[in-house]
């Protein structure tokens, strides 16, 4: 609707391919849960809506993927960072899409 095609292919892609490599990782997806002091708390409700911000992929990858396996090293953390990108990015592009709606950005 936006005349703006290209960006929003390139921004699709980015956040696909953020997501699958976060799961080719075996990154670990954050439940709304409740830790023991206010930070975990924060930390575990905040990864959560970033990951619920990918939209239907996580939606899609919660149905029907069982829960990853914890393992030793620092892959799987990487993974799980960059599921929480690839919402958080997602995010951006929503801000953006409201910017160029409104006029104020090109």
């Amino acid at each position: 609707m936006l005349k703006k095609s290209g960006r929003g292919a390139l921004t699709f892609a980015a956040v696909i391919t953020m997501f699958l490599f976060g799961m080719f990782m075996r990154g670990v997806m954050f439940t709304p849960e409740k830790g023991t002091d206010y930070l975990t708390t924060f930390i575990n409700y905040g990864g959560f809506l970033c990951n619920l911000a990918s939209g239907g992929i996580y939606i899609f990858t919660s149905m029907f993927v069982t829960a990853q396996v914890d393992m030793a090293g620092a892959v799987h953390d990487y993974g799980t960072k960059f599921l929480v990108s690839a919402g958080l990015l997602n995010i951006l592009a929503m801000v953006d899409v409201w910017e160029i709606s409104r006029g104020e950005k090109e």
